[in-house]
């Protein structure tokens, strides 16, 4: 006789879900607990400070031996590259944005930042185009491609290969 099956969970959960927990060893190698200063930058510092500053590392003091049972821990200081032209503005926004970091987590984690001026190592979400390829190599490799039967794909592969032209005479 059947009988139906209790409704479970569906097992497909967000990517999202993941994405924390897959990126808190690698934040705890920089000192930071979690990883959710790094993944929610740009909500705690702001789209206009997110752009020009991005956080290095979370550096934690270090313990005193005998220190009382009692006594609350010193807050972290937390390291941030900035873009050069921002970073005196960053020194003045400093306090905000240890304001903001410590709401975020819920406790006073960050009780100073330190700025080390920099460019941000940030991956850029465009490719860059490449420039056109001049008037030369364009020629040779439509000389290469000349038996090519489809004007399409003539195109592309001339296009193609005059790029992989001026890419081995530059580098």
């Amino acid at each position: 006789m059947w009988t139906p099956r209790a409704k479970t969970k569906a097992w497909s959960r967000p990517l999202a879900d993941f994405v924390g927990s897959a990126l808190d060893p690698l934040a705890a190698k920089r000192g930071f607990g979690e990883s959710d200063i790094l993944i929610h930058w740009a909500a705690i510092a702001g789209e206009r400070l997110a752009a020009v500053c991005e956080p290095i590392r979370l550096q934690w003091p270090v313990r005193a031996p005998r220190a009382e049972p009692g006594a609350s821990a010193e807050p972290a200081t937390l390291h941030l590259r900035v873009e050069s032209a921002f970073a005196l503005e960053l020194q003045h926004l400093a306090p905000v944005i240890c304001e903001r970091v410590n709401a975020r987590l819920g406790w006073r984690c960050v009780g100073r930042i330190m700025l080390k001026q920099g460019p941000l190592e940030r991956v850029n979400s465009r490719p860059q185009k490449p420039p056109p390829p001049d008037s030369a190599m364009l020629a040779e490799a439509e000389t290469m491609t000349a038996e090519v039967k489809d004007p399409g794909l003539r195109e592309s592969l001339k296009r193609l290969g005059a790029q992989l032209l001026a890419r081995r005479e530059t580098g």
